[in-house]
């Protein structure tokens, strides 16, 4: 029903002189959809008011609702062309006066945790890039055919919506740092098993991957009473996103998967000192595909103990630190992690084999992350005791992956199946942290099944590494340069 609508929509931004990527055509849809959905939430908390007998307090003021800016109405319930706005007029208004409006609720809402504030935070975050009023018109009415009421709906939408990031992620650039395949995090989710009453989260949220499919799994593991649903909308799912297109979408995505105010911070996580992180700061879960690659300045270096500028290692810090004892944690991250000789990746990877159990390792092959060009593995650990024993499961498939050929959830069912007995086969063996190197704590990928052969990189992961580091040595030099 909807699939054709989202089509039109690239459509009309694919000519418009605003929107140049894929990456904006998300954008623009998603706040668009999201003013569309608070229009309709509205009309339903209405209605439930009323039914109770009781006065609801609209949240955007008339002249702002959807109903009066963007599909104002006859009493036939056409679109009312005398009043409707289009072109430059159109343009003025959402520019001037709709977006500095909504912007304002960041500073008058009550707490983060309330739809006030996400709308505040979404729209100061973002603007409108659409360049013409007219094809903006265009937008907003096939949006207005759109209807968020039914669960039906929301599934249709949320489905679609989940294609549209894919292709996001499948369009290179650093799209693909916002998409996680879902036949993965279902399978980290699994592994994981979270029960309703923990708290989940993912403190680099992207697109909220992990907590959609950790919502999906929890909703489906039992018949819910209204308290546990409440639990699960308000009290079970949190995260924390640096940048602001992530963070809207992030945002969108659960509200079309059916949480209403999700509990996401638009904030730089690593810019927070763990050794501030007190016990009411941690968590039970914790599901994650943190950015790798990228370098932090040495001021964000100084909020952790073992100094790096590589983003995932800083991260998995974070998470080790913000876990609950006895809390358990999949996290994805590049397989160099495992074997890297610098004093860093040591002291990380002592760190984590004794402040908690790395039960399993999931290696994975290349092009498992569309156009990332990287090796990855997944850790599974859980907070508390030493590890004593690791498993590894190494994923060899007969075919190359890639954008028409990804990775799916049947590929993923013997590590499913052998995981549970972290049983011994030709892609399952496992390692005694005592036979390891004592002093390097190499914890590399070596298949006992496979003559422990040597896996080279692929060569464009090379190239993008060299292309990394001069980009590095430039930014170094410019600073030099700039000194002088």
């Amino acid at each position: 029903m909807f699939e054709q609508s989202f089509k039109n929509i690239d459509n009309i931004l694919r000519k418009d002189a605003g929107a140049s990527s894929e990456l904006d055509y998300v954008e623009q849809t998603s706040w668009i959809l999201f003013l569309k959905y608070l229009d309709d939430l509205e009309k339903d908390k209405k209605t439930e008011a009323e039914l109770a007998g009781k006065k609801y307090e609209f949240i955007i003021e008339p002249k702002y609702r959807w109903a009066v800016w963007a599909a104002p109405k006859t009493k036939e319930g056409k679109l009312d062309h005398h009043t409707v706005l289009s072109g430059d007029d159109l343009k003025d208004f959402v520019d001037h006066k709709l977006f500095p409006y909504l912007k304002k609720f960041k500073t008058t809402a009550e707490h983060p945790d309330t739809i006030q504030y996400k709308i505040g935070e979404i729209f100061s975050e973002l603007k409108n890039k659409i360049q013409s009023g007219y094809n903006l018109r265009e937008i907003l009415n096939i949006v207005d055919e759109m209807r968020f009421r039914s669960q039906k709906e929301k599934h249709e939408l949320s489905h679609l919506y989940e294609g549209k990031i894919k292709n996001m992620g499948n369009a290179g650039r650093n799209g693909g740092e916002y998409y996680t395949p879902r036949p993965l995090i279902k399978t980290i989710v699994k592994v994981v098993a979270p029960k309703i009453g923990n708290k989940i989260y993912d403190g680099a949220v992207g697109s909220a991957g992990f907590l959609v499919e950790a919502f999906e799994y929890l909703k489906q593991s039992k018949d819910l009473s209204t308290r546990e649903l409440e639990l699960l909308q308000q009290k079970t799912f949190f995260g924390k996103e640096k940048k602001s297109l992530a963070y809207i979408i992030g945002i969108m995505n659960l509200i079309l998967h059916g949480i209403e105010a999700p509990n996401i911070i638009h904030t730089n996580t690593l810019a927070e000192n763990i050794m501030d992180i007190q016990e009411k700061d941690r968590y039970d879960i914790i599901l994650a595909n943190p950015p790798f690659g990228g370098k932090e300045r040495i001021e964000v270096q100084q909020n952790f103990p073992i100094k790096t500028g590589e983003t995932a290692f800083l991260f998995l810090q974070h998470f080790i630190k913000i876990l609950k004892a006895g809390g358990k944690a999949g996290i994805v991250i590049k397989n160099t992690f495992l074997s890297n000789t610098d004093n860093a990746s040591v002291s990380l990877r002592q760190l984590l084999l004794e402040s908690c159990n790395l039960h399993t390792v999931l290696d994975l092959p290349g092009g498992t992350f569309t156009g990332a060009g990287v090796k990855t593995v997944v850790l599974f650990f859980e907070k508390g005791a030493a590890t004593k024993k690791v498993w590894y499961y190494q994923l060899n498939l007969d075919r190359n992956l890639g954008k028409t050929n990804p990775l799916n959830e049947k590929d993923l069912a013997d590590f499913l199946k052998l995981q549970t007995t972290k049983a011994n086969s030709a892609n399952s063996w496992s390692v005694k942290v005592k036979d390891i190197d004592q002093k390097t704590f190499d914890l590399s990928v070596k298949n006992p099944s496979k003559n422990n052969e040597v896996v080279l990189r692929e060569p464009k992961e090379i190239l993008a590494e060299m292309r990394k580091l001069d980009d590095e040595s430039f930014e170094i030099l410019k600073e030099v340069g700039g000194r002088l």
